[in-house]
């Protein structure tokens, strides 16, 4: 399935730190980037793409050091992640406006992209964000990965892992969610989660002239121990706010609740006339 949808896809390059960062375009019509979580790669969206491709151009990065893109340039922060991805846009879409969707730590670096570009973005559609500012509750210590381990006990890990952080439902997490786990995380150099704590992505919505939607898994660990707190910190910046809410989805909603959350995706871009 994953073979097979990254063969639909054409694959560009640019620039990032010392290498290159991976683009994969599907569909026509007006431009969507889709900007992946943290520990991830395009693969986050692979229920969303087949759907969305229908409607717009997608353009989804694999982010600087996860997937299979370089690091950035040092220091190695969500800026210079910016950096690159920027660079991109303005070497691929040169001029063109653009839609932008962000999900967990691809929203921090979608909120960035957007106060950068300003009036080219068209709209930002934040998934799931951190970085607003806001402490969050306590979690279940990720389980570690041991080299001695068996597959079934790596597969074991990674099925924990997932229902600490990503899934709502234990049931809800399938062979492909652990196989797309496991290879994710296996490649992922960037690390995200000191920046989550942050107020980075609430400072930069200061800048972002697009209007802002936002869509949210109602179990959502990261929004723990208040998600109203957290739409009213993208309020108070953004008054024009419209939210979303899958009911009953964890922090994965995009592959938990896959058609709830592309019905949803689909909604608040066209009624931004998309």
């Amino acid at each position: 399935m994953v073979d097979a949808l990254a063969r639909a896809a054409r694959q560009l390059r640019t620039p990032c730190g010392d290498g290159e960062m991976v683009w994969r375009v599907w569909g026509t019509g007006a431009p969507l980037l889709l900007l992946h979580g943290g520990s991830g790669s395009w693969t986050h969206w692979l229920r969303t793409i087949p759907v969305l491709a229908r409607r717009y151009q997608l353009w989804v990065a694999d982010l600087p050091g996860l997937g299979q893109s370089a690091m950035p340039a040092e220091p190695w922060t969500p800026m210079t992640a910016t950096d690159a991805i920027v660079a991109g846009i303005d070497q691929l879409l040169p001029h063109r406006p653009l839609r932008i969707a962000g999900f967990s730590f691809g929203g921090l670096l979608a909120g960035l992209t957007a106060a950068r570009l300003g009036e080219r973005v068209h709209t930002l559609v934040l998934i799931g964000v951190p970085a607003l500012g806001l402490p969050g509750s306590p979690r279940e210590p990720f389980a570690k990965l041991r080299s001695s381990m068996s597959r079934a006990e790596i597969e074991a890990v990674h099925r924990k892992n997932l229902e600490i952080l990503m899934f709502a439902d234990p049931r809800n997490i399938d062979a492909l969610a652990i196989h797309l786990q496991d290879e994710n995380t296996r490649r992922a150099r960037f690390r995200s989660r000191p920046f989550a704590a942050t107020d980075q992505l609430a400072s930069a919505l200061e800048s972002v002239t697009a209007p802002v939607k936002t869509i949210w898994g109602t179990r959502d660990v990261i929004a723990s121990p208040s998600l109203e707190a957290r739409l009213a910190v993208l309020r108070s910046h953004h008054p024009e706010l419209d939210v979303r809410l899958i009911e009953g989805s964890g922090h994965w909603v995009m592959y938990e609740a896959a058609e709830a959350f592309n019905a949803a995706l689909v909604d608040v871009l066209e009624e931004s006339g998309s």
